[in-house]
């Protein structure tokens, strides 16, 4: 079963008197557990797409499918439910509070779901698995960039979503940091079975996928596995 189903997909944005065509037809099936990345030069469509497969845009037409439930036809609160239980998200700019601890900053999507888990143990447990044990009470200021983008990827994964989206998520850090957080997605997307599905510029990162999707003006240019993927 496909994990996110995209059924000619499109947003447009009207500029004055232009319409601008984000996103053009786009019908994609995404299996549960793949790693696939997005690549396409600035324009493409990328970010658009992940926004529409995240729920934080609504399609000027198609529909948008996550683990079979049509999100397109959902109320703005249901939508907000779902995104919650299923969707997490890592940014290239991290997104951490910098007044809230760095256990505090893993269990704070908590606040904004129904999730009875045991925030703080799952948050410790995620912490463990992105090598971050011991920084508990440290705050973000204390953490460098690529610590910080760790925790990201563990809040991403506290509410135990099915599909993580990661928005450039290796941009802000060197070549070095850059391969070990790619290490970090790919051992957590094969022990966890989460699907990622991954925007990013970064042609070193985009070959590690699984999966390798090209945009181009809108539109699915390339869809093709990556033979060479470890």
């Amino acid at each position: 079963m496909a994990n996110i189903e995209l059924v000619e997909l499109t947003k447009h944005y009207r500029q004055g008197r232009t319409v601008v065509r984000a996103l053009d037809g786009v019908s994609l099936e995404i299996g549960a557990g793949e790693f696939v990345s997005v690549v396409g030069r600035s324009g493409s469509g990328k970010t658009t797409l992940l926004d529409l497969i995240g729920l934080l845009l609504r399609p000027t037409a198609g529909r948008v499918l996550i683990g079979g439930e049509d999100a397109t036809r959902l109320r703005d609160n249901q939508r907000a439910d779902l995104r919650g239980q299923r969707i997490g998200f890592i940014f290239q700019e991290y997104n951490l509070l910098p007044a809230l601890n760095v256990l505090e900053n893993v269990m704070l999507p908590l606040r904004y779901t129904r999730s009875k888990v045991n925030g703080r143990r799952r948050a410790q447990e995620l912490l463990d698995e992105v090598g971050l044990g011991d920084r508990l009470k440290s705050r973000p200021g204390e953490l460098s960039g690529g610590q910080q983008q760790r925790v990201a990827i563990a809040r991403a994964l506290i509410n135990d979503p099915s599909v993580v989206l990661g928005d450039e998520p290796t941009g802000a850090v060197d070549t070095e940091t850059s391969q070990e957080l790619v290490g970090l997605m790919r051992w957590l997307n094969r022990e966890r079975k989460v699907t990622f599905v991954i925007v990013t510029h970064d042609l070193d990162l985009a070959v590690q996928a699984n999966r390798m999707i090209r945009l181009k003006d809108g539109r699915v240019l390339t869809d093709e596995p990556v033979e060479h993927a470890a």
